[in-house]
Order: structure tokens, then C-alpha cells, then sequence
């Protein structure tokens, strides 16, 4: 009988350990890192996809430099929160770890990372076109 007690112990201790999933609607911590990594890449794209048009005269004649500088920190920065957050989560996706906006940052920051210096070397290449006068 006291075998059967001293065996089962460890069995109980590991169940407590397991990581818990969380509801569906419920904002942890993980999450919110993992959205706000995937929003600033986002933005990050955004900005280096306008910064791409206006480099190649598609949209108005503006400096591109600066969005495309803007891109490339916002993707920087998704990219490494991103591969933070997914480095620290302890479970899957679903587990409110924020594995899913993790991945997504990472996905989002490398596509901004790499518009901000095609937009760079497209801005300094001489004889571009203007932009169409309307």
C-alpha cells in the first residue's frame, strides 16, 4: 500500500506543471506581446510598401528614404519580439502564450525588413521616373 502512494506522487506533481490553455477570448500577457510584435511589423510593411511607391514615382515624387529607414526598424523590432515571445512560450497555439502573433511578427518583420533596402536602392537609382502629372 504505501509503494502504490509513494509511485503515484510524481504522476500528481507533473499533471500540476502541465501549462493551462486559455479561453479563447481571454488577453494574456503572451498574447499581447505576440499582437503588438505582429501590429509593428504590419505597420512596418505598410509603411515600407508606401515608401516602395513612392521610390518608384508611382506615388507623388516624396522622399522615400525615410519610410523605407522606418520599414526596416519596424520590421527589426517585430522580428526580435516576435522570436522572443516564441522563444519563452512554454505550450502550443491556443495555449494564450501568443505563439500565433509570435509567428506572425516573424513572417511580417522579415517582409518589411526587406522592403526597407529594395526601397532604399530603388530611391538612389538615377533617371527614375517621375510621377504622372494629372
Amino acid at each position: 500500500m504505501f509503494v502504490r502512494h509513494v509511485l503515484a506522487a510524481p504522476a500528481a506533481v507533473h499533471a500540476s506543471v502541465q501549462p493551462l490553455a486559455a479561453d479563447a477570448y481571454d488577453l494574456t500577457t503572451g498574447r499581447l506581446v505576440g499582437t503588438s510584435a505582429a501590429l509593428l511589423a504590419l505597420a512596418g510593411v505598410v509603411v515600407g510598401g508606401l515608401a516602395l511607391a513612392r521610390a518608384t514615382g508611382r506615388i507623388g515624387n516624396s522622399n522615400a528614404k525615410r519610410g523605407a529607414l522606418v520599414a526596416l526598424v519596424a520590421g527589426l523590432i517585430g522580428m526580435a519580439v516576435g522570436a522572443v515571445n516564441l522563444a519563452v512560450a512554454d505550450g502550443g497555439p491556443g495555449t494564450g502564450n501568443g505563439v500565433v502573433g509570435g509567428a506572425v511578427a516573424l513572417v511580417l518583420g522579415s517582409v518589411a525588413a526587406l522592403l526597407g533596402p529594395v526601397t532604399l536602392i530603388r530611391s538612389r537609382r538615377p533617371g527614375r521616373p517621375s510621377a504622372p502629372s494629372t
